[in-house]
């Protein structure tokens, strides 16, 4: 095992794709609401516009700061060295075209979703009134899914790193992690409890 697995935020935020399912499921059942009032192919833009297009865009300039947790997040100055250290590997490891290529997949899952969707209306029986609310509604789920999916795939891509290239990686500069990491939330000085700093 790798000195650098011991962080829990990277099994968390991994855990996060154990979501996806649902997320999806939701983007159905907003999808699935009365019949479409616009073209199929514009409804889906309003939806992929909503839920691909802000995530896509974090993660191609600044990516997620993992060392948060749903509404709060650590204060950049108390990050530990090795916490900084894998917020560098972050920014040099996560492949723009693994990114995009994910983005890409979620819009054909968004696309499958549609097509599926008129078997749900029996669950979801509102009418056309409700419409825009159902598309607003899948767009906000299918963010959650993207975000359920960028942020694990990054993830995956840090933990693939080598002893060799993790005992040669830099500190992210302090200074820089706000400018350039999107941090949700509240910042707080701590979320799980302590542990051991590893070198």
């Amino acid at each position: 095992m790798r000195s650098f697995w011991t962080e829990p935020f990277l099994w968390l935020h991994l855990a996060g794709l154990a979501a996806l399912p649902l997320t999806l499921e939701l983007v159905w059942l907003g999808l699935a609401v009365s019949d479409p009032l616009l073209p199929v192919w514009l409804e889906l833009l309003l939806v992929a516009a909503i839920g691909l297009v802000p995530v896509l865009w974090m993660q191609l300039t600044r990516p997620f700061d993992i060392f948060s947790l749903l509404v709060v997040a650590i204060k950049p100055e108390q990050l530990t060295e090795q916490q900084r250290r894998l917020l560098s590997l972050f920014k040099m490891k996560t492949n723009k075209f693994l990114t995009i290529a994910a983005a890409v997949l979620m819009l054909w899952l968004l696309w499958q979703i549609n097509r599926v969707a008129p078997m749900a209306v029996g669950v979801v029986p509102l009418t056309s009134q409700w419409r825009i609310v159902g598309l607003i509604e899948a767009g906000l789920a299918f963010a959650a899914s993207n975000l359920f999916l960028q942020v694990p795939l990054s993830v995956v891509q840090v933990l693939l790193t080598s002893e060799t290239e993790w005992a040669s990686t830099v500190p992210y500069p302090l200074e820089q992690t706000a400018r350039n990491f999107t941090i949700p939330g509240i910042r707080v000085k701590q979320i799980l409890p302590l542990a051991k700093e590893e070198g």
